[in-house]
């Protein structure tokens, strides 16, 4: 039973407040989830009603793109969205194919102009990092409920980093605060997330 659009969002919120905020993984979440200036956008692949044996890698991977392109001429139009989560609940459980869409989609901000103007950011409930074992709890800065591509704004983030001492710390910390919380801990909270409805 795939859950509704409402829950999933419900269960993203809950992640990015239990996970990222909590453990401050982004120090300038926390503003904007308060502030009510992120947008969630499901994919459209969730209601568009084609038969998953109609469907290919390339239609998949051009409708995730499609989606995040509109996302992109929504933050164009809205001074009032910061950033934006697409949601990908349906069609990337296949981590690898996860990693062809999230290539391409820093392809396509290139291509589209958006280089510069807006960043990505992924997510995945089996994300691992090059570096890393698929054991590792470091990789839990970056697991989340669903695939998601969050669109930052560059301004943005440039802004907020000069405001943050030694920003080039952040990863660093949180890598140490993952494998010092443990994977069990993870596990535990995502699966809370999960059951938010």
């Amino acid at each position: 039973m795939t859950a509704s659009a409402d829950n999933i969002i419900k269960q993203t919120q809950s992640w990015i407040s239990s996970v990222i905020i909590e453990f401050n993984f982004c120090p300038f979440a926390k503003r904007e989830f308060e502030r009510g200036s992120i947008y969630y956008k499901i994919a459209s692949d969730l209601d568009s009603g084609i038969n998953q044996t109609q469907k290919n890698e390339n239609t998949i991977l051009a409708s995730a793109l499609e989606d995040l392109i509109k996302e992109c001429y929504r933050l164009d139009s809205s001074s009032k969205i910061e950033t934006s989560f697409l949601i990908l609940p349906k069609n990337f459980s296949d981590y690898s194919l996860f990693l062809d869409l999230s290539y391409l989609a820093e392809e396509l901000l290139t291509t589209e102009n958006y280089e510069g103007i807006y960043q990505i950011a992924s997510f995945h409930p089996d994300y691992c990092f090059a570096d890393t074992a698929p054991d590792d709890a470091a990789n839990f800065t970056n697991k989340a409920p669903y695939p998601m591509l969050h669109l930052l704004r560059e301004s943005s983030m440039e802004q907020a980093l000069d405001n943050y001492s030694n920003p080039e710390q952040i990863p660093l910390r949180n890598i140490k605060k993952s494998r010092e919380l443990g994977i069990k801990k993870f596990q535990t909270i995502l699966t809370s997330c999960i059951k938010q409805n």
